[in-house]
């Protein structure tokens, strides 16, 4: 399965708002797109994300969900 690096930008003033609709939804990601581990920095702007997948284009499906509260960069790691 390929891993990918996912660095999320939260949009100004948007931290609490992720993680008030991750405690209500969760990832919500799609069949097939796994989660392994994440990071946010101390300044609360960023977080990383280690993921998995064999389809790339399931990250689509999931930053839809997310798009009004971050911005997304997904680099596929070997």
């Amino acid at each position: 399965m390929k891993k990918y690096m996912v660095i999320e930008r939260f949009k100004p003033e948007c931290y609490e708002k992720v993680y008030k609709r991750f405690d209500e939804k969760g990832r919500m990601l799609p069949e097939g797109l796994f989660y392994l581990n994440s990071w946010v920095n101390k300044e609360q702007n960023l977080c990383f994300q280690l993921m998995e997948s064999n389809d790339e284009d399931l990250f689509r499906i999931w930053i839809d969900k997310w798009r009004d509260l971050t911005d997304f960069e997904i680099v596929p790691i070997d």
